[in-house]
């Protein structure tokens, strides 16, 4: 019997690529969606529930998500990957993609260790309708937070600039932050286990708040992001192969093109956007949706 429809998997498949990237948390939508629509939607997609197909269904979706990721910054990647081989064959951290390299590795350890630990309890705790809309305003006022904090702080230019150098200044820059720094950021990950809190937008806010700006601080979040997603994707791949997934493997595949394409245009999207432009739209809209969920559920 398939518990999944393609609809479902269709509509959760681009929500989630969007939303993974997006700083209004990818997990937290995946609750509230269902819960808000009802009827078989918050059957067949219950985050909680231990042995639910859907948890096979959103592994396929975060290993799209991070291919995507790959895809957009792979001439960052290979850089950093061969910065990192580097370093361990000669003994050696002396150039900036070397340098970045383990900051990426050091930033990463802290939200992998409570992942292993924690996830299970989060999720089965507190991926609730109402929590997971409280978290969501919650969410939206970090990044007002964050905006207003940083008032007067000049954006980049508006200028365009060849992603190609952007990105590569932009990777000096963040190879000159200092270990606990770049440790700091990655640790602002482990708040986004609380659906509702998402993880670009706390590493975006977290980084800002040590002095990067905007552009560097989102692209330090994405980066960030790569190996945490892709983790968590290919640990559980095998739910997918194994009894979680039977009924739902074509559904799981459609969702994850549909999640690749969209994560893909919007990382793509958002270097542009965050260059110049403000978070404060992305923390109005978690106020209002999490809100306008508190009334639902209320009124229901």
């Amino acid at each position: 019997m398939t518990h999944l429809s393609w609809l479902e998997a269709g509509v959760i498949g681009l929500v989630q690529g969007v939303t993974e990237l997006f700083p209004v948390s990818s997990l937290g939508h995946s609750v509230l969606i269902p819960a808000v629509i009802g009827g078989s939607w918050s059957h067949d997609l219950n985050v909680r529930a231990g042995e639910s197909p859907y948890l096979a269904f959103i592994v396929a979706l975060h290993v799209a998500t991070a291919i995507a990721l790959i895809a957009y910054f792979w001439r960052d990647w290979l850089r950093i990957v061969r910065g990192l081989g580097t370093s361990i064959v000669r003994r050696e951290i002396v150039d900036r993609d070397q340098r970045l390299a383990w900051l990426l590795v050091l930033a990463t350890i802290p939200i992998g260790i409570v992942g292993l630990v924690a996830e299970h309890f989060f999720r089965t705790t507190l991926s609730r309708p109402v929590p997971s809309a409280i978290f969501l305003m919650v969410n939206g006022l970090v990044l007002l937070w964050i905006e207003h904090a940083r008032r007067g702080t000049a954006d980049a230019t508006t200028e365009y600039v060849d992603e190609r150098v952007s990105g590569v200044e932009s990777d000096r820059r963040l190879a000159e932050l200092r270990v606990p720094v770049a440790v700091g950021i990655g640790t602002a990950q482990i708040l986004a286990l609380a659906p509702g809190i998402s993880r670009s937008g706390v590493a975006t806010s977290a980084g800002m708040a040590v002095g990067l700006d905007r552009e560097d601080a989102a692209r330090f979040s994405f980066l960030l992001a790569t190996p945490v997603i892709l983790a968590a994707g290919l640990l559980k791949l095998g739910d997918l192969a194994g009894p979680l997934g039977n009924g739902i493997r074509g559904q799981a595949i459609f969702g994850a093109v549909l999640s690749g394409i969209a994560a893909y245009l919007s990382v793509r999207f958002l270097t542009r956007y965050l260059a110049n432009r403000s978070l404060r739209p992305f923390g109005a809209y978690c106020i209002a949706a999490g809100a306008a969920c508190l009334v639902w559920f209320a009124v229901r």
